[in-house]
């Protein structure tokens, strides 16, 4: 059983800034990469951000130099910091991660999702 626990959103003016936390819990073996994805209303969920256990980070287009994730391997926790929001930012936040578990004496990999996080930005 895997539980990730999202937290750290809220409502900003834009402008604003919010950092959101993740944390991963259960039967982990190793976190392959986690991200953040969003859903507008109205819109189909995209991706924000992630990053390998390596540490490499991929980013949309619309967030890159104002968002950056980070990862901290030993606490299975992955962080969006988010600059200069927008109102088009407002949405609610996924986490997100590929996640391989212990599965009696074998191994499990799968994605996992947060329940969300929402964000609001004013205007």
């Amino acid at each position: 059983q895997v539980q990730l626990v999202e937290s750290g959103g809220g409502l900003v003016q834009a402008g604003g800034s919010l950092r959101l936390s993740c944390a991963a819990s259960g039967s982990i073996v190793r976190i392959n990469g986690m991200g953040w994805h969003r859903q507008a209303s109205g819109k189909q969920r995209e991706l924000v951000a992630a990053i390998t256990s390596g540490g490499t980070t991929t980013y949309a287009d619309s967030v890159k130099g104002r968002f950056t994730i980070a990862s901290d391997n030993a606490k299975n926790m992955v962080y969006l910091q988010m600059n200069t929001l927008k109102p088009e930012d407002t949405a609610v936040y996924y986490c997100n991660a590929g996640i391989t578990t212990a599965q009696g004496l074998g191994r499990m990999t799968a994605s996992y999702w947060g329940q969300g996080t929402q964000v609001t930005v004013s205007s």
